[in-house]
């Protein structure tokens, strides 16, 4: 259905705030550039922080940080305390629960029609978000309507992020002659041929000591490749170091740690491609995970009063499903235990054997698990879609 509000194709404005570090940055980011490359429109991404959108995105370096530019098909713009409203696009999408200036919404309530307001909100898997996705919220004082769409895992949700070409890339990526071996070596990683692979891209983890200890005294080499972030505190703990740079490479009975430094996006899907279980938090990283089909395990955002356990026990009733009892059993253990939230208080390090007897099992699943996800409409396609209805039905 042809989007009605132009003659070609609608206006995007996207709008983007930090919250958790940089992955709420990262998702928009990915969303504004999938748009783009889709051809739903022309795209305008506002983002507060412009270091952090630097790190995910070097491009965003030749990108004036007062003027803006184009990169990727996706014009960006610095969101400052000194705001000022450009035309606002036919579509405007505020991201996880940041707030439009006023002087944006007097804007678009000046318009006619008004633009689609959409209110993106972060990925969950309680059984309420069916219930809530699309509803609307009129403005208490101006003539607009904002609607909140929530990304999923069903076909009552919006789809999770996920390119056109991004299954067949890795999937191309995975049977190269040269492959896993040659993008490791280029980065100085070297590990037995029978080392179990990891990635650690975590916030803090005080239980992270006792679990290398497992891994350092266990039979077989465990390589942990760390990319700079939050968790790095505790690693430098765990190995006895004061401090740990990228580029360094510390080895304790069968631990192999090495530092990576921080990677753009497409290297960091590369990195999840490379290992044969993943360590993830937030949502962006959660998300790439599931698309590396391999196992992981999540770390949640931290909630108050716990709520992130909630969304972490729903996901894993949907995650689980399909599973034999004791594989279930030992993931479900083991994600408890790295999220501090075990009924008997288990730590990762006690969890562990049992989890690592289950990889082979777990591997097999996180492929269909990702096939399942796959015939499933992508986030940006949905969100178009639904625009574009909402815009018809508005007229």
């Amino acid at each position: 259905m042809p989007f009605p509000l132009s003659a070609s194709r609608p206006r995007w404005e996207i709008f983007c705030q930090v919250v958790d570090n940089f992955g709420d940055i990262g998702v928009c980011w990915r969303l504004a550039a999938d748009l783009a490359r889709r051809g739903c429109g022309s795209v305008r991404l506002w983002v507060d922080d412009w270091a952090a959108l630097r790190r995910i995105c070097p491009g965003a370096n030749a990108v004036d940080e007062a003027l803006g530019g184009s990169l990727q098909g996706v014009e960006l713009r610095h969101w400052t305390s000194a705001f000022v409203p450009l035309v606002p696009g036919e579509i405007v999408v505020e991201a996880f629960a940041c707030e439009l200036p006023p002087a944006q919404l007097e804007a678009m309530a000046a318009l006619r029609p008004a633009p689609v307001w959409i209110n993106l909100e972060y990925l969950s898997a309680e059984a309420w978000v069916a219930g809530c996705h699309g509803m609307a919220s009129p403005h208490p004082r101006l003539p607009l309507v904002k609607r909140f769409f929530f990304p999923g895992f069903d076909a009552g949700g919006g789809g999770l992020l996920r390119e056109a070409d991004l299954l067949a890339r890795r999937d191309a990526w995975r049977v190269r002659p040269e492959g896993r071996a040659a993008w490791l070596a280029a980065r100085g990683i070297d590990g037995g041929p029978d080392a179990l692979r990891v990635s650690l891209f975590a916030y803090e983890q005080p239980d992270l000591p006792a679990l290398c200890e497992a891994w350092a005294g266990g039979d077989r080499e465990v390589l942990v490749l760390v990319p700079e972030s939050r968790v790095l505190g505790d690693v430098c703990r765990a190995l006895g170091r004061q401090r740990l740079r990228a580029g360094d490479r510390v080895q304790r009975g069968a631990l192999v740690t090495q530092v990576l430094p921080f990677t753009d996006q497409a290297g960091y899907d590369a990195l999840l491609w490379a290992c044969d279980l993943n360590f993830v938090r937030g949502e962006d990283s959660f998300v790439r995970a599931q698309w590396a089909a391999r196992p992981f395990v999540w770390q949640i955002y931290l909630q108050a009063d716990a709520a992130h356990h909630d969304k972490l026990e729903a996901f894993l009733a949907r995650y689980l499903q399909g599973l034999p009892v004791a594989e279930a059993d030992a993931l479900a253990r083991f994600w408890r235990a790295w999220n501090g939230c075990a009924p008997d208080r288990a730590s990762p390090a006690a969890a562990w054997p049992a989890f690592a007897a289950a990889l082979p099992a777990l591997d097999l699943h996180a492929r269909r698990w990702c096939d399942v996800q796959a015939a499933l409409p992508d986030l940006a396609t949905a969100l178009d879609t639904f625009c574009s209805h909402t815009a018809h039905a508005a007229r």
